[in-house]
């Protein structure tokens, strides 16, 4: 589970303070799928990043799996993560010199997982990229690059899975298929899914959409198809 409780991120803007996310208070429950949408600049990506640890709230706390993160030190941070976190982003971050195989392999080697080439074979097949495992990111599309980045994020098993604005360099069709591909891995694994996105199309079908506007929470509730952010 994630819980948030009155978390909030403001900065300095030159020499005024700019608070990027509104206080907020937030629960995902285990293996839900929640979409937080917006337009650019709302601080949907900046909540992410609290949600992930790679960022500190200027208020609040934040609490996975029972575990208050904003109380860690890096390294027990990192741990976690490790453990409890798998992260896509927009940009794919393969390592280029690694073949689809490897760049999924590595982290599981890092974490001494048992039997991780079997693992890493199961994983490119389970997005159906078994094919293309002895291939290098840039002999891959767009869309197939994604598809490793998220067979890579699943790695390690994690219970959470977090996704900013996976579809953003895709065209329509590729987005597609990571939209179809990550209400797969939420169903076939239980995996509680925190996806960002500006694109109202790939909120429908997740169990809550959470509306940014200006840092702030506007409400939370089911998104119905084809609505547009007002």
């Amino acid at each position: 589970m994630i819980e948030l409780r009155n978390v909030s991120k403001t900065v300095v803007s030159g020499n005024a303070p700019l608070t990027i996310v509104q206080p907020l208070d937030l629960t995902v429950s285990s293996g839900q799928y929640v979409s937080i949408v917006g337009p650019s600049g709302s601080g949907k990506s900046t909540l992410l990043g609290l949600i992930a640890g790679l960022d500190e709230p200027t208020t609040g706390e934040i609490t996975i799996d029972g575990v208050e993160i904003s109380a860690l030190d890096e390294d027990a941070l990192a741990r976690l993560r490790g453990r409890k976190i798998g992260i896509v982003f927009q940009f794919f971050h393969l390592v280029p010199s690694l073949t689809a195989f490897e760049n999924v392999l590595v982290p599981l080697e890092i974490a001494g997982a048992a039997r991780a080439p079997d693992r890493a074979a199961a994983l490119l097949s389970e997005v159906g990229l078994d094919e293309r495992a002895g291939h290098y990111p840039a002999q891959l599309s767009g869309g197939e690059q994604q598809r490793i980045a998220i067979a890579r994020a699943l790695a390690n098993d994690p219970p959470i899975l977090l996704a900013d604005e996976p579809t953003g360099n895709l065209d329509s069709v590729n987005g597609r298929h990571i939209v179809a591909l990550l209400h797969r891995v939420n169903r076939s694994r239980g995996t509680t899914i925190v996806l960002v996105t500006h694109d109202t199309a790939l909120a429908s079908g997740t169990d809550v959409t959470l509306r940014m506007r200006d840092g702030l929470t506007e409400r939370v509730f089911p998104m119905p198809v084809g609505e547009g952010i007002a």
